[in-house]
């Protein structure tokens, strides 16, 4: 592997790492020589994503932490801390959604949703900062959205958040980019997960969605490896605050 994209000796911590985009992610730091803290929201969650890592040669750890309780995400990520010595890539990646119109959004989803999706996100990048202030540096990569940049349809508090993640993404990078801490976001577009299984399985959405993908596709969550372990390596060393869109072209339509 190229120096500049490996990951030996270093430790990453990815919440939201049981399935889907970031068990993918996960698989593709592990591979790039990254120690891997899989982190799900119940106790066995990331099993099967250690499983796979193992099977490849890689080395991971799981823990779990609700991440809508503030005193589980802190005692998570201090467990990690403890067990790995530094944690040298945060990938924030944990998310959930509720759909209801806006007009009968229950209050009580809005602050699950926006407490999960956000701020669990930057409270573990406040705690990996201290950190990596001390230590000298470090990489944080948030997972955006392409409801980061529009409003969608029955889904205002996960709008919210992803709009938000945007937010910090930069305002982190701002005042960390001093002290050598990348802050960037990777915003998936169409991904072939069970979280979009229904409008994969709908002929008229589907066939809307991948009409208007350049690439002819949706994506499959591989097509993450690439960009997740760029934004983790000293590859990036000099790209912070940036959003960059794996969408197979959806954005630039």
């Amino acid at each position: 592997m190229n120096p500049l994209f490996s990951l030996n000796n270093k430790n990453a911590l990815i919440t939201g790492a049981s399935r889907g985009l970031g068990q993918a992610m996960a698989i593709a730091l592990a591979k790039a020589g990254a120690f891997v803290v899989c982190c799900s929201s119940a106790p066995g969650g990331t099993d099967e994503t250690l499983r796979l890592i193992e099977a490849k040669g890689g080395q991971a750890m799981s823990l779990f932490a609700d991440l809508s309780d503030r005193e589980a995400v802190r005692k998570m990520y201090q467990e990690a801390r403890e067990k790995c010595g530094r944690i040298d890539i945060l990938v924030n990646n944990g998310g959930t959604i509720a759909r209801y119109p806006a007009s009968e959004f229950p209050l009580d989803e809005w602050d699950r949703v926006l407490e999960v999706n956000l701020t669990s996100a930057f409270y573990l990048s406040q705690l990996a900062g201290r950190d990596m202030i001390e230590n000298g540096g470090g990489k944080i990569i948030n997972t955006a959205s392409m409801l980061s940049y529009s409003g969608g349809i029955t889904v205002p508090a996960y709008t919210a958040s992803k709009h938000g993640i945007a937010g910090i993404t930069r305002a982190l990078a701002n005042e960390w980019a001093q002290y050598n801490i990348q802050v960037n976001a990777i915003a998936p577009g169409y991904f072939r997960t069970d979280n979009t299984q229904r409008l994969q399985d709908d002929p008229v959405r589907n066939a809307e969605i991948s009409k208007r993908i350049p690439a002819g596709r949706w994506g499959d969550p591989e097509d993450l490896a690439g960009v997740v372990i760029f934004l983790a390596s000293q590859a990036s060393d000099y790209v912070n605050g940036a959003i960059i869109n794996v969408d197979g072209g959806w954005m630039a339509r």
